[in-house]
């Protein structure tokens, strides 16, 4: 019972690891993110919304109304886990109250996926939590304006969240109580939580994180550089690796700097590195050196354009880029109420 991406994207892992996943969805509309296009499938199905809705079927459902209230909470019932999203309260008002369920249903897992731990009835969208969650400042140029991932990425890592979470009380079966199988995740907490180093550093030297761009605020060079054809990502992540990238590059003045021998003076010394590692990447094109890079071990990568990367997997207009957790596609997104009938008529089998 969620929609829009984190709920979703949620139990399409779980679709994917092998779950039977039932979507209930408003008649007539379904999920926001059918409408959210162009691009249409020639099902007319939006492609925001084939991104994280395989391996589901679709019930369409009003719970407004007895019957299909009815019907919902016999699927609750039925099942070993609930995922929703909506704000607090609004199940329970229409008769589908978590707890209640919970207590009585000793197998069940319900989790609910939120905005704003502090703020439970502010709603919760990417965009507003990467303003809030202090991702957007340091996102960027270092002179330029906050920017936002490109990707919904804390919607995405909610819903990964929430999988393990889920995953986790699964484990504990009926050994763990009602409080334990409820679950609430936030997009806010998981905001928090995924800025690991950004939020230590800030932590540890209490000072502000800053916008570093392309380049990393601990390591050097780690950053993107210009070639002589096309942009590539250099990312020196040790002392041996940078002794090798500096010896390959073929610069006595780079690898005989006992200055830049260590990452600590790399930073220190970290604006004339790196002019002196851009100056010699200009020399070739992106591919010699990403395989030059590669031979002696330096983690490198090219820059390529999101249909370049897509087309070294096996990915489908249809069903998407393959699991990101071992899993198999089952079956292809649902049209809205594809499945209402045979749902109707035998229930979750």
């Amino acid at each position: 019972m969620s929609r829009i991406l984190a709920g979703p994207l949620c139990t399409m892992l779980l679709g994917d690891l092998g779950a039977d996943v039932i979507k209930v969805e408003r008649p007539g509309r379904g999920d926001d993110t059918r409408g959210w296009g162009p691009p249409f499938d020639p099902r007319g199905e939006s492609a925001y919304f084939l991104s994280c809705n395989r391996n589901k079927r679709s019930l369409t459902a009003d719970l407004a109304h007895p019957g299909d209230l009815r019907l919902v909470s016999e699927l609750v019932s039925a099942a070993n886990v609930v995922v929703d999203n909506f704000l607090p309260g609004t199940l329970a008002k229409l008769g589908l109250d978590a707890d209640e369920m919970l207590a009585h249903e000793k197998h069940l897992i319900w989790c609910t996926i939120g905005g704003f731990p502090d703020q439970p009835m502010r709603p919760g969208y990417d965009f507003a939590v990467q303003a809030e969650s202090g991702w957007m400042s340091v996102t960027g140029e270092p002179a330029g304006r906050p920017l936002r991932t490109a990707v919904a990425l804390i919607d995405v890592l909610t819903g990964k969240d929430a999988a393990i979470a889920i995953l986790a009380a699964l484990v504990g079966g009926e050994r763990r109580s009602a409080v334990e199988r409820r679950l609430i995740v936030t997009l806010a907490g998981t905001a928090a939580a995924a800025l690991a180093n950004v939020a230590q550093n800030a932590l540890v030297s209490g000072q502000e994180a800053a916008r570093w761009g392309n380049a990393h605020a601990n390591l050097v060079p780690y950053q993107l550089f210009d070639t002589a054809d096309r942009p590539i990502v250099i990312a020196v992540g040790s002392d041996t690796q940078w002794a090798a990238f500096a010896a390959m590059l073929g610069d006595r003045a780079l690898s005989g700097d006992e200055r830049l021998a260590t990452n600590a003076g790399r930073v220190v010394n970290r604006d004339s590195c790196v002019r002196a590692v851009q100056a010699a990447l200009r020399t070739a094109g992106a591919s010699e050196w990403a395989a030059r890079c590669l031979r002696v071990g330096v983690p490198v990568g090219e820059v390529r354009t999101v249909l370049e990367a897509l087309s070294q997997v096996a990915a489908s207009p249809l069903t998407g880029v393959p699991s990101s957790v071992g899993g198999a596609v089952h079956r292809p997104p649902p049209l809205l109420g594809e499945h209402s009938a045979e749902i109707r008529a035998r229930g979750w089998g």
